[in-house]
């Protein structure tokens, strides 16, 4: 840290008046011992006894003389109290520019950072007020993007939601207004309104979900699961979607029984919401295949379909709430854009990890789950 022209200036002169001071003092306490000594016919005969018997030599030389001896520790005591009143004020400096630096920073310049390093404490002050500097900043930035994060998804919920809305009020009014010809009119609008009804209840159904995982401390009903029959289980669920598309769906687990602690009902969400996926934007595929196997201590999951491959620059936007790597064909096949969101934080919430290889032979969605959850306490 540099002084100011001004603090060196104030330095110098707190220096020459302290030292003006003790010289003063000096020659007031010296002038006092002096008339002590001499006033006190005892004590100045003790003083010269002393002297008498500290000769050392041929020539008698004395090594001892009590002014001398004042004086040494006079002096001593001098450059002490010199040296403690400008450490002192140089520290009073430090401060000052510190308690500087601090309104600068509480005037709104939020980028700026005490620049200065010193010792001791006020180091500790410097570093504590940075290290709170940047925290405030990162809360900030961080309530500015969960601010956004709120507004985007009140903006993308209600633009989803109006759009199958709109079509129900459209094709409820043609009827109610009886511009239709016959029955079978009624029943192509009604079908329509009742295919638009539940994309908004998938939407809103994915919403609630999306927002109770992501709450701090979202409830995990943790109990022993066979992955093997869980995964039995969705497969036999879309094995007639299957069919229909001509799609060969398939599971296998290595080994097997694989007994894994997690939440049944929110993996059961993951590997459903991967398999729909596969299903829905899987365009040519001929297989769904699902895999697990063991890994140490932990257990890895792959969804593969050899459908069209998402594009490069999607992979990494995929399990971002309400991203879709082709908006059009997603609406047209119903998609929330919530449904990689919610595998992302169903997963986090088990201590795993999620991610996502794409080319163009196969596309491959790998969940790495812990086998055993630790307790949080």
């Amino acid at each position: 840290m540099k002084l100011t022209g001004r603090e060196k200036s104030s330095l110098i002169l707190e220096g020459v008046i302290t030292v003006i001071l003790l010289i003063l003092l000096d020659v007031a306490i010296l002038g006092i011992i002096q008339d002590i000594i001499q006033t006190n016919p005892g004590v100045n005969s003790g003083i010269f006894m002393i002297k008498q018997s500290l000769k050392i030599g041929p020539m008698q030389a004395q090594i001892w003389s009590y002014q001398r001896i004042v004086i040494f520790f006079l002096v001593l005591i001098n450059v002490w109290v010199v040296w403690w009143r400008l450490r002192r004020r140089y520290h009073l400096y430090q401060m000052n520019h510190i308690i500087g630096e601090l309104h600068y920073i509480a005037q709104g310049h939020l980028d700026h950072r005490i620049p200065f390093r010193l010792k001791g404490s006020e180091q500790h002050v410097i570093s504590s007020v940075n290290a709170l500097v940047d925290s405030a900043v990162r809360s900030m930035n961080d309530e500015r993007k969960i601010e956004k994060s709120k507004d985007e998804l009140i903006t993308n919920v209600s633009h989803d939601l109006r759009t199958p809305l709109t079509s129900i009020i459209g094709y409820l009014g043609l009827i109610e207004d009886k511009q239709y010809r016959n029955e079978e009119d009624i029943l192509k609008y009604t079908h329509i309104a009742y295919r638009k009804a539940k994309q908004m209840k998938n939407l809103v159904e994915d919403l609630f979900e999306y927002t109770k995982v992501q709450q701090h401390g979202a409830p995990v009903n943790i109990m022993r699961v066979d992955l093997n029959q869980l995964l039995e289980q969705l497969t036999a669920s879309f094995a007639l979607e299957a069919e229909k598309r001509g799609i060969e769906i398939s599971s296998k687990v290595i080994p097997n029984p694989l007994m894994i602690e997690a939440d049944p009902e929110k993996l059961g969400r993951v590997f459903n919401n991967l398999v729909a996926n596969a299903f829905k934007y899987g365009n040519g595929a001929s297989y769904v295949r699902i895999t697990a196997h063991q890994e140490g201590t932990n257990v890895i999951v792959t969804v593969a379909n050899d459908g069209i491959p998402i594009p490069k620059k999607s992979l990494n936007h995929l399990f971002e709430r309400f991203y879709r790597a082709e908006a059009s064909r997603s609406r047209a096949t119903g998609g929330t854009g919530l449904g990689l969101a919610i595998v992302k934080s169903i997963v986090n919430l088990h201590h795993g990890k999620v991610s996502v290889t794409s080319d163009e032979h196969e596309t491959a969605f790998q969940v790495t789950l812990p086998l055993k959850q630790a307790s949080d306490k």
